[in-house]
């Protein structure tokens, strides 16, 4: 989501061997989105002499392609905020001339396999890297680009001359400053729609052409503000069902589009019409955090206009004009004491007076908190309206710093609290006042895994709480991908060891009391299955002992034939087992120990682990051998026999 807060490269392009005629294009950079230092380094190597342009987020890849004749990019997954099949595809649409290069895992390939086979993504560079690959995929890269004509070539602007009146340069500073706060976002359609989960079979048919109606409204805009619109609708299905997931996807998909129509607006000027969609969205999402932040822009926005009509009075030579302005908007809208003083020119010690005036009310505000609200009313609205008047003041200039380093201090303060979208925003006003751009961009990375750990944390939440859903529900082990089993090997890949060697233990519990359950029922085949699982997982010893030895004497009971090592059985037929990719591309190796049921018919059947080494990583790929495996039938006084059978499944990268 673009925020309209501007962040800093990591790096700097390299520097040309000549300056280039006052004509001519400069070589075209590689643009490089990327936190990796060591990547970085490698992109250097392979791109000389080429230069490069390091980049930190996506706002500062889409300000580079507006302002550089870029003709390829490289894009690491780990440095993008959004989905990346999203961003190449907004940017294929948008820079149809750009080359893109993508660097990362084999999942993040398989989201751009479309992309990649349609020429939008130009190659995939598997990590870890080698130097000989990234140079031939960049070398490539280069021939595709300067084989295809750039569909928007771009002159070199002309140098400006330097005009020196301190009005002008005002002007300019003001417009540069609106021109970094309202950088478009890109466009909603370019964000993933929420994903909704699919209804279950038996709806209420009242709710089902509810919904229908909610989504051809959102599907022709038309959004809210009438009976028939999508929020009224949405509603509407919420009121008789609260928990609804398609009507809650639906509410979040409105207020997305509102904002999205909001951020057109802030851009086109049309603040009345902004509020009154930042206001829509409101109602409909309060705690979305890009309603304060649009509202925040919003308000910026008001006060930019107030001190452009300021400059321009200074600019015509009303310096009067201007400061009554500025004296209006800072009383909140009061009639000004200045104005009977626009009939002369203010004399130097006026000036001075008001200036104090205004670096006064910006101390008073920073120290009651109001360092960037509320909307004229702030310490950075007092600051820049006296360094509207004296750009050059050094008592303005020491007071700019001092509320930049305040503004950062808050942005810490807010890290600390757990809350990046304030962190963010005070970041931004601190860069507005001067801030060194090192400083701002560690901020804005700390915003950043804030946010990733914030989200991690959410995930493991909602993992446990499904592990603890599925025990409560007897899921133990099916279905496969949604049991408790599945969700466990999930706790136990992202949580401390202490919280995932409690969940062991609960689940292994579960496991012993499901096989006393199979004993109570006359189930060995069943009760032998769960001791198996339970000692797999960790179980209580003397709990486990005393079930093995009941079903052991159950088994005895039943003539149950004992286990055998599989490998003196006749193996008739022979699936090897998949080397799990990621434990592959980690040099991963290790074994699996599988019991299984070798049927009448030869056939495998009840196959399950009962240990592995290391956990969690081999054990699906074992079990989908060992279940297409087929054996010569095992006979007994006679008769064909189900066999029991133990096996363990050995994989290394030798295999």
């Amino acid at each position: 989501m673009a925020t309209g807060i501007q962040a800093h490269s990591l790096s700097t392009a390299a520097p040309q061997a000549s300056a280039p005629g006052p004509f001519a294009l400069a070589p075209a950079p590689l643009l490089a989105l990327t936190h990796d230092e060591r990547f970085l380094a490698l992109l250097r190597r392979c791109s000389d002499p080429r230069p490069l342009r390091a980049l930190g987020s996506e706002i500062d890849l889409s300000a580079a392609l507006l302002e550089a004749h870029a003709g390829v990019a490289v894009l690491d997954c780990a440095a993008v905020a959004t989905p990346v099949e999203a961003l190449t595809a907004r940017l294929a649409a948008q820079f149809p001339e750009l080359v893109l290069v993508v660097a990362g895992n084999g999942a993040e390939q398989g989201t751009l396999s479309a992309q990649i086979a349609a020429g939008g993504v130009h190659r995939f560079l598997h990590k870890p890297l080698s130097e000989q690959r990234v140079r031939l995929f960049l070398e490539s890269a280069w021939r595709r680009h300067a084989e295809a004509p750039l569909s928007r070539p771009r002159a070199a602007a002309p140098r400006r001359p330097r005009v020196r009146a301190p009005l002008i340069a005002l002007l300019l500073g003001f417009a540069a400053l609106g021109a970094y706060l309202f950088w478009p976002a890109p466009p909603l359609a370019e964000r993933p729609a929420p994903r909704v989960a699919p209804a279950p079979a038996a709806r209420d048919a009242g709710l089902e052409a509810l919904l229908t109606r909610a989504d051809q409204a959102l599907a022709a805009g038309t959004l809210s503000g009438a009976p028939e619109s999508a929020a009224a609708l949405y509603q509407e299905a919420l009121r008789s069902h609260p928990r609804e997931p398609r009507a809650l996807a639906g509410i979040a998909q409105v207020a997305e589009r509102l904002l999205a129509q909001a951020e057109a607006q802030l851009q086109d000027k049309h603040l009345d019409a902004a509020q009154q969609l930042i206001d829509a969205a409101r109602g409909l999402q309060a705690d979305q955090p890009r309603v304060a932040f649009l509202a925040a822009q919003l308000d910026a926005q008001r006060e930019r206009l107030v001190l452009g009509k300021a400059q321009r009075a200074a600019a015509a030579g009303d310096l009067a004009g201007a400061l009554a302005l500025l004296d209006e908007a800072g009383r909140g809208g009061q009639n000004s004491t200045l104005l009977s003083e626009a009939r002369a020119q203010l004399a130097q010690k006026q000036l001075a007076a008001r200036i104090a005036d205004f670096l006064l009310q910006a101390r008073s505000a920073a120290e009651h908190g109001a360092l960037l609200a509320p909307v004229e009313q702030n310490a950075r609205f007092y600051l820049e309206s006296a360094l509207a008047l004296a750009p050059t003041d050094p008592a303005a200039l020491a007071a700019r710093a001092e509320l930049a380093a305040r503004l950062q201090s808050q942005a810490r303060q807010s890290l600390a609290a757990g809350n990046p979208e304030d962190a963010d925003t005070y970041a931004a006003g601190a860069a507005d006042l001067g801030a060194a751009a090192d400083a701002v961009a560690a901020l804005h990375a700390a915003a950043g895994k804030l946010r990733e750990t914030t989200r991690l944390a959410a995930e493991r939440k909602r993992t446990e709480g499904l592990f603890q859903e599925r025990l409560r529900e007897g899921r133990l082990l099916e279905p496969a991908g949604d049991s408790a089993r599945d969700y466990l090997q999930q706790i136990a890949q992202s949580d401390t060891p202490a919280d995932a060697q409690a969940a062991r233990s609960a689940f292994a519990a579960r496991l012993v009391d499901a096989a006393r359950g199979a004993l109570e029922a006359h189930d060995t085949g069943s009760a032998r299955r769960w001791a198996s699982e339970a000692r797999s997982a960790g179980a209580s010893p003397t709990e486990l002992a005393t079930v093995e030895a009941l079903v052991q004497s159950a088994a005895a009971a039943e003539d149950v034939p004992a286990y055998v090592n599989a490998s003196t059985l006749q193996r008739t037929r022979y699936l090897a087992p998949v080397y799990p990719s990621a434990a592959e591309a980690r040099g991963l190796e290790g074994w699996v120990d599988v019991q299984f049921l070798v049927q009448p018919d030869g056939s495998v059947a009840d196959a399950t682990v009962v240990g592995a080494e290391p956990a969690g990583v081999f054990e699906t790929a074992a079990l989908d051998a060992v279940r297409h495996w087929r054996y010569q039938p095992v006979r007994h006084d006679g008769q064909t026999i189900a066999q029991p059978a133990r096996l363990r499944v050995r994989f290394t990268e030798h295999r």
